[in-house]
C-alpha cells in the first residue's frame, strides 16, 4: 500500500476507509486499496465537499448499475454522463437529490428505446447499494436520455 499519514486500525479489511486531517476543515480520503481523495469546504480548491461525494457515490454507482445492460443494447464504447443535482434544505440535509443519465439512445426505436430504459431502471434499482441505503431518507429522481423514470 501506498505510504499514507492514516493511522492503521485493527479493524481494516475490504470495504475500509477513513479520513485524515490534513488542514483546518480539509481531510483526505483513503481506501484500503490505496486510492484517494480530498475533502473539504467548497471554498477549498481542489477538495469535494462530503455532499458532493454523496451525490458523487450516488452518480457512479447508477451509472456501475446500468453500465452492463446499456453496452449490451448500445455497444461497449457507448458514452453516458450520469450528474447528480441537489443542495441541502434548511435543516441542513440533503432531502432529494436529482440523477440524469446523459446517454444518447436515438439508435434505439422507441420500442427498443423504451425497453433499455426500463431495464436500466431495473439494474439500478436492484444493484446501486448507495441509492437502495439511502431509499426512505433522500428522494432520489432519475432521468435518463430526458425521460423522467
Amino acid at each position: 500500500m501506498t505510504e499514507h499519514a492514516h493511522g492503521v486500525g485493527e479493524r481494516i479489511r475490504p470495504g475500509s476507509v477513513s479520513v485524515t486531517r490534513t488542514g483546518s476543515r480539509t481531510y483526505e480520503g483513503l481506501n484500503e486499496r490505496g486510492s484517494t481523495v480530498l475533502i473539504g469546504p467548497e471554498e477549498v480548491e481542489g477538495h469535494f465537499t462530503p455532499g458532493e461525494l454523496l451525490k458523487l457515490a450516488l452518480a457512479g454507482c447508477a451509472g456501475m448499475s446500468a453500465d452492463r445492460v446499456a453496452a449490451r443494447q448500445l455497444g461497449e464504447d457507448f458514452e453516458m454522463t450520469v450528474w447528480a443535482h441537489g443542495t441541502s434544505d434548511a435543516e441542513n440535509r440533503y432531502s432529494r437529490v436529482d440523477e440524469e443519465l446523459l446517454v444518447d439512445l436515438s439508435v434505439l426505436d422507441e420500442s427498443e428505446r423504451a425497453k433499455l430504459v426500463a431495464i436500466m431502471v431495473k439494474a439500478i434499482d436492484r444493484g446501486c447499494t448507495v441509492a437502495r441505503s439511502v431509499h426512505g431518507c433522500v428522494d432520489l429522481e432519475t432521468t435518463i436520455d430526458g425521460t423522467p423514470v
